[in-house]
């Protein structure tokens, strides 16, 4: 079933590439409506439609930009009008009466046979003009409308599908991404511990077992702990985690959230770049390198989402 797009009141997440039929019929009048979205930074409307309606351009600009915020969106509209009242037979009777004194003036002159008829003057060019009558405005739209709805809810629909496949897949990557960082977490405090042991064990061996000075060594080792010390980065990150599934999960706001988990993706990668220039140990590194990649792959999902 079919999600109208008109009576969503919380905004889903929505995918940026999608695609929508409509079609309306009445009166011996068609239309036909095909709108195709792809990626986009803004949102880029190209209609294509007929000339004899090409005044109804605008009004269907506005149905679309009020669905619509974010994507390249292309609208193709053809219609067709066979209603009885869609054209008139013009006469144009000063040029049939030139006609007829014409051809009467040639059959007195040379004698000719006298079969000036109807069909024969309807031969003559521009005697009968076909003219298209003008078009009932209201009307066209109405149908029009109809068309172009049942296009938007169907591209609505489709970019909603395809939306729930991408919070699903951002929500799996934002576990991953905790995952590791709470092993960054465990491992951090042992980097330390770590240390100061090697710096032991090395100054023992230049002093050749003599007494070390500990107040020397509790310094160098408080500088190589403030110098590495990823706490706050860690805990900024986390905050990062939790909006971006918070905002997957609990998105209740009229707005898209593209943006926003663009914003997200920005601090959370300027967190572990941090992270990864204070990391003073191979195993953080790893971790650092596991987590860029999962970022990169969540910022590629993120610039499908409208």
């Amino acid at each position: 079933m079919l999600i109208n797009h008109k009576e969503v009141g919380k905004f889903m997440i929505r995918s940026m590439t999608g695609f929508g039929r409509g079609k309306s019929q009445a009166d011996g009048r068609e239309f036909l409506v095909e709108i195709k979205t792809v990626n986009h930074r803004y949102c880029d409307i190209y209609i294509k439609l007929p000339r004899q309606i090409s005044f109804l351009e605008d009004k269907v600009r506005e149905v679309i930009g009020k669905s619509i915020s974010r994507g390249k969106v292309d609208v193709f509209i053809s219609y067709d009008d066979f209603s009885e009242d869609s054209k008139n037979i013009l006469i144009d009777e000063g040029l049939a009466k030139t006609y007829i004194k014409s051809v009467e003036y040639l059959r007195d002159k040379y004698g000719l046979k006298d079969d000036i008829s109807v069909s024969l003057i309807a031969k003559f060019p521009d005697i009968l003009k076909v003219e298209k009558s003008e078009q009932d405005e209201d009307k066209i739209w109405v149908l029009l409308h109809e068309a172009l709805s049942q296009a938007l809810d169907a591209l609505i629909n489709m970019r909603q599908v395809e939306g729930e496949g991408l919070r699903i897949d951002l929500l799996e990557r934002a576990d991953v991404i905790e995952k590791v960082v709470r092993e960054i977490s465990i491992r951090a405090p042992e980097v330390v511990k770590e240390y100061k042991c090697k710096l032991e064990n090395r100054i023992k061996e230049i002093l050749e077992q003599q007494v070390i000075d500990e107040n020397r060594m509790a310094m160098e080792v408080a500088i190589f702990a403030d110098r590495c010390n990823i706490d706050e980065e860690l805990v900024r990150l986390g905050s990062h985690i939790k909006q971006l599934r918070h905002t997957l999960n609990n998105n209740d706001s009229d707005q898209p959230v593209g943006r926003k988990l663009d914003f997200l993706l920005q601090e959370m990668n300027r967190e572990i770049n941090t992270i990864g220039s204070k990391a003073n140990d191979l195993s953080i590194t790893q971790n650092v390198v596991e987590i860029k990649s999962e970022l990169e792959k969540i910022r590629e999902q993120i610039q499908n989402i409208e």
